[in-house]
């Protein structure tokens, strides 16, 4: 016998649900003409919020690093309109840790805001540069994202 009921409908999260913050300044272009964020700047500011903390870290070398993480799957929800000139905070989490893979959640917040206006993951296949082929994620890396999570 199944389960008939619906899937839970998602909900914000509070701060504390994420363990490192990142501002995100918004900008003119980023508004569409309904007057808000369009959504897919959202997805921007994930990959913004993620490389930027494992740049700082000293994990990421996006120039010469042998290693590198590639997208592989990317979804969001939104609960409330964020726009131009607001402030945007970014809360970021690891989700899952496998050998070569890392599923990062993202919170995004109006800055002062309690919980998300909204959220989401991808998941970054970590591979070879030359070869595109995954390998094993660096111990350094491996480290940075086990404080995430």
């Amino acid at each position: 016998m199944s389960d008939s009921s619906p899937p839970s409908k998602p909900q914000p999260e509070p701060r504390s649900a994420y363990r490192a913050f990142r501002p995100i300044t918004t900008r003119w272009m980023d508004n569409d003409v309904y007057g808000h964020v369009n959504n897919v700047v959202y997805y921007s500011w994930f990959d913004t919020a993620v490389n930027a903390h494992l740049i700082d870290r000293g994990v990421l070398d996006i120039h010469g690093g042998d290693t590198i993480g590639l997208v592989i799957e990317t979804q969001c929800n939104y609960f409330a309109p964020l726009a131009f000139p607001q402030s945007v905070e970014a809360g970021v989490r690891v989700a899952r840790l496998g050998s070569s893979s890392v599923r990062y959640e993202v919170g995004l917040f109006a800055a002062g805001e309690p919980v998300t206006a909204a959220k989401g993951h991808f998941v970054h296949v970590y591979v070879d540069r030359t070869t595109r082929r995954p390998v094993p994620l660096p111990a350094s890396l491996r480290r940075v994202l086990e404080e995430l999570q």
